[in-house]
């Protein structure tokens, strides 16, 4: 489904104060936000379809999605340039077509010829650790990301979208860590992110050592989706919805929230507790909280300053 630029929903129960029949007025720093440029990007759509929302789609629907070395780079460009747009609050992550991610383009593993053993693995690292970094560009922006899985999403698509804060699929999602079939270990994120997302190290490693697939029912009952749509249209629709809500919210609770599950999940919890600490040290000195509790008692929607 194809989202349009200007379109904000709206729906019976207020999703921001509870009241009956009223749709949020946007902040003016918001509303006046003007869509992302595709024209940069060959394999992405990045567009605007709500005041504050920016929704990335994978845009190779006649590749199923691979990921090729173009597609390597803008999504990192795509991620890192969000990350640094003060006027996003909140991104969605979709792929075009009949699928999310068929997996990595295999010509992309290809390294930089060379002769010697030893530069030919120098350069593989090297572009191991880029692709790398491109998923870990989705986990360090401070704005929370929604995926939104329908259809095949496999091997390097999973590792995609493990990097996302909330994963959500339509019913006729499915998901494999298919690497080994390929005779390779999973190297951009899958083997570090998967046991904490599924809560079961023997889960985890039951899908990575025999790349079955997994349903969308399953992926739902291990907690490697927290909600399960129909179909894809219905999906977006209430994606907009959950990510336009969270556009109104505080920018640096959602960076703090953000940072601190991130952190949490690499740390002990005297660590962990410690980090947020620190964190709100300075960020409850700022005018977000008292906002917020203005906005909610006069019942009108917060009006936060840009980070």
């Amino acid at each position: 489904r194809t989202l349009a630029p200007d379109s904000h929903p709206t729906c019976g129960s207020c999703w921001w104060t509870g009241l009956p029949g009223r749709a949020p007025p946007m902040p003016p720093t918001l509303a006046s936000r003007r869509p992302h440029s595709t024209a940069m990007y060959s394999t992405l759509k990045v567009t605007t379809p709500s005041p504050g929302v920016a929704h990335v789609q994978l845009a190779r629907p006649g590749k199923r999605n691979a990921i090729d070395r173009n597609m390597w780079r803008e999504l990192g460009e795509a991620f890192k340039s969000l990350a640094d747009d003060a006027e996003c609050r909140a991104i969605m992550l979709s792929g075009e077509g009949k699928a999310f991610c068929a997996g990595i383009d295999l010509a992309s593993l290809t390294p930089e010829a060379s002769h010697e053993p030893a530069r030919r693995g120098f350069a593989l690292r090297r572009q191991i650790l880029d692709m790398q970094d491109t998923f870990t560009a989705m986990e360090r922006c401070p704005q929370p990301t929604l995926a939104l899985v329908h259809g095949p999403c496999i091997g390097a698509g999973l590792d995609m979208i493990l990097a996302a804060d909330v994963r959500w699929c339509s019913d006729d999602a499915t998901f494999c860590v298919k690497e080994v079939d390929l005779g390779l270990a999973a190297d951009v994120g899958t083997l570090q992110r998967l046991p904490s997302a599924v809560g079961s190290s023997s889960l985890a490693r039951e899908l990575c050592f025999s790349a079955r697939v997994m349903t969308a029912i399953e992926a739902e009952a291990c907690g490697l989706v927290s909600r399960r749509h129909p179909h894809l249209a219905a999906m977006a629709e209430d994606g907009l919805r959950f990510c336009s809500a969270l556009a109104i919210r505080s920018p640096m609770a959602m960076a703090g929230t953000k940072r601190a599950l991130v952190y949490a999940r690499d740390h002990s919890i005297a660590d962990a507790l410690d980090q947020i600490a620190t964190w709100n040290a300075f960020a409850l000195q700022g005018a977000d909280m008292e906002e917020s509790m203005t906005a909610h008692m006069q019942g009108r929607s917060p009006m936060h300053a840009r980070l």
